[in-house]
């Protein structure tokens, strides 16, 4: 089935209502859908380079608004939160994301909406641990504009090429990237 939805967003990529699809897809990604927008990006991007970041805008405020729904789910359906979530696999539910929250707080956004890792379990996390609402969505622009924006310069100004390059080894690229932004937070931390 899950084959079948991916091939199905695939094809929407090529549809003449590409960019609300990708609206959508953008959007039910954050808070509860399985297939990332990215599978939609990079073949739009391929093929219209001169509209690359202004799909790339659209992945980031449909996404955006898609994870102020994931947090309004887990701030005030908290049952349906928490239903999600186990069926994530993330069963320990609020508990688990409460102690990230405690112990990293914005630094779980920060890196989790710059990976792959499903950014919606960060909405409904963060909606459920009760997390500052500005700073998840100042976090969650920067995060998701971030990867989007950096998806789509890298398909323009290289194409599939790179792209797969950065796929092989997007591990440490998240790794380090990931890492710098933890050090910038600390250091925020220290300074402020």
């Amino acid at each position: 089935m899950l084959r079948r939805l991916y091939a199905r967003v695939l094809s929407l990529a090529a549809s003449p209502k590409a960019p609300w699809a990708l609206a959508a897809v953008s959007f039910a990604e954050s808070s509860f859908f399985p297939i990332p927008p990215d599978v939609m990006l990079a073949p739009m991007v391929l093929a219209r380079r001169d509209r690359a970041f202004v799909y790339a805008g659209i992945c980031t405020a449909a996404s955006v608004a898609g994870g102020v729904l994931g947090y309004a789910i887990g701030y005030f359906l908290e049952p349906l939160g928490l239903a999600l979530l186990k069926l994530m696999g993330h069963a320990e539910g609020r508990e688990a994301f409460q102690a990230w929250f405690s112990k990293w707080g914005l630094a779980v956004i920060l890196i989790k909406g710059l990976t792959p890792i499903p950014y919606k379990l960060v909405t409904i996390a963060s909606g459920l641990a009760h997390f500052s609402f500005v700073t998840f969505l100042w976090a969650s622009v920067v995060t998701r504009g971030a990867r989007f924006f950096l998806t789509a310069a890298i398909l323009k100004s290289y194409g599939p090429a790179l792209l797969a390059e950065f796929e092989r080894r997007m591990g440490w690229y998240v790794l380090a990237g990931g890492g710098l932004l933890v050090a910038l937070w600390g250091l925020w931390k220290l300074l402020g």
